[in-house]
């Protein structure tokens, strides 16, 4: 399928999408089929697309609305309302029922359909003229800024170059371009009747673009009666465009959010020019001046927001309520407050400071718990004098299973803080305190201390030889059993307190 066969596969399913959307309603009012008209007159561009313009006889064949009955009725009640003032308390009953209102509706639909006319005209001045100069076409994009530059120049395209009337129309950098590709151009004079022809089409078009005009500067002045809080947050123009494609006040106020925000949608696709650069589910709304002042990336999002807005502002103004506009000031302010909030910068991330090395001691957890952890895990007094060694000694083994291993100063002379464990030497093994009690007992009922317990000379004996007696059995260990049982009274390690004497009180 080539390109231009896809073209007009896009455009039939454009038409397509617009009969579905605007079906013909043959029992409604006559605002609502005054509305669809307008709507369907879009559907006509994609057919005129296909026709060639340059053989028709005059503009008025192919543009008929500037003389139609409908457009000169229009104008004159306009006419006629555009120096009455008037009030909201002349709105009586349903807004619907004002013959006023009735004409505004009418009037903006006839605007849309100005707009279409406009581009059949645009369509009809571009075939005829592109036999003079085809390239203006791509050089003047805009429609009445084409027609307006094709009126100036006509057959004499030198007039490009210091045209006071020209630079009012264009921009110096578009005028220098112009008359550069005018001096190089391959286009033919065109005949008197041409001209005329083409003279007559862009006099149409100045026309009905001033009568667009008018009748936009007509509705914005009476929106403010009809519908004064709609008109505060949209927009006088846009209020009355919304207004009319809904069928009325009443039906805008009875239609949601959702459906409000998509009024105005449509395929534009203007004659020549591609419909792709034109996104889909945006109206009228969306390409109001509060929303199009938001950066793109927003813009959906406020359309969302002004269009849930609008539906409560013509709740309001359905009921005439709040004439004065209160409530339009009230939504509008909280709407520009939500799009400050949208477009404040993130809070600036602080970076902090490193903390300062010599901090103090923190508080750490007490209770029961902690301090019996701390008396568990802690360093004890005997494992601390156990850690220290004494300088220039030769440390004794504790064990001899555990070689190396030693006590160090705990339980030596000098120490007077901690005792060694008792152990017996026998065994090696470890006394506790009522164990060594029974010992110290048993050694003492049974009197005396037998060589294996002591582990004293074999040849030691009782009987001992003195010089006036001879041979004389003696106790040799009777003074050494005194000062045992002085030492196991006063100095035993197991000693307990054996008296104490109470201080009298002063």
């Amino acid at each position: 399928m080539s390109l231009a066969d896809e073209l007009l596969a896009d455009l039939e399913e454009a038409g397509d999408e617009g009969e579905d959307l605007y079906p013909e309603d043959e029992e409604g009012d006559s605002d609502g089929d005054t509305g669809q008209r307008a709507e369907g007159g879009l559907e006509d561009i994609p057919e005129e697309m296909e026709v060639d313009y340059s053989k028709a006889e005059s503009v008025t064949s192919i543009a008929k609305l500037r003389n139609s009955k409908q457009f000169s009725e229009i104008i004159d009640k306009i006419s006629t309302y555009i120096g009455k003032q008037r009030k909201n308390s002349d709105v009586a009953g349903p807004v619907e029922s004002d013959p006023e209102y009735r004409l505004i509706v009418a009037a903006n639909n006839l605007t849309v359909e100005i707009d279409n006319e406009l581009n059949i005209i645009h369509k009809f001045t571009r075939d005829k003229y592109s036999k003079r100069f085809p390239e203006l076409e791509s050089l003047v994009p805009d429609s009445l800024d084409y027609m307006r530059t094709v009126k100036e120049l006509g057959n004499n395209l030198e007039k490009c170059k210091n045209n006071e009337t020209l630079q009012q129309i264009l921009t110096n950098a578009t005028i220098m371009v112009v008359s550069v590709t005018a001096s190089t151009t391959q286009g033919s004079l065109l005949t008197e009747e041409e001209l005329k022809q083409l003279e007559e089409a862009c006099d149409m078009a100045l026309e009905l673009n001033q009568s667009k005009h008018r009748i936009y500067e007509y509705v914005e002045s009476r929106m403010s009666f009809i519908a004064p809080n709609l008109s505060i947050i949209v927009g006088a123009s846009t209020a009355a465009k919304i207004m009319g494609i809904a069928g009325g006040l009443t039906n805008l106020s009875k239609m949601p959010a959702c459906n409000l925000m998509l009024l105005g949608a449509q395929r534009r696709t203007l004659s020549g020019f591609s419909s792709t650069s034109l996104l889909p589910h945006t109206g009228f709304i969306y390409h109001c001046d509060v929303v199009q002042s938001l950066p793109p990336d927003l813009r959906r999002k406020a359309a969302r927001l002004v269009s849930a807005k609008c539906t409560l502002a013509s709740r309001v103004d359905s009921f005439h309520e709040s004439s004065d506009g209160k409530v339009g000031y009230d939504l509008k302010e909280e709407i520009e407050r939500k799009f400050d909030k949208w477009q404040e910068p993130p809070p600036v991330k602080q970076v902090k400071p490193l903390p300062a090395p010599l901090d103090g001691q923190r508080k750490k957890r007490g209770g029961r718990r902690y301090r019996k952890m701390k008396e568990r895990l802690g360093l004890t007094e005997i494992r601390k004098h156990a850690n220290r060694m004494t300088f220039a000694e030769i440390e004794d083994d504790a064990y001899q299973e555990d070689l190396g291993f030693s006590l160090g100063q705990l339980g030596k002379s000098g120490s007077g803080r901690v005792r060694q464990a008792q152990v017996n030497e026998a065994t090696k093994a470890r006394i506790s305190k009522s164990l060594q009690r029974t010992l110290q007992k048993q050694s003492m009922t049974y009197g005396g201390k037998s060589t294996v317990r002591d582990r004293s000379s074999g040849t030691s004996s009782s009987v001992a030889f003195t010089p006036l007696q001879g041979l004389e059995i003696v106790n040799p260990q009777a003074a050494e059993k005194k000062v045992a049982e002085a030492n196991q009274k006063y100095f035993s390690n197991m000693a307990e307190f054996l008296k104490v004497k109470k201080e009298p009180k002063v």
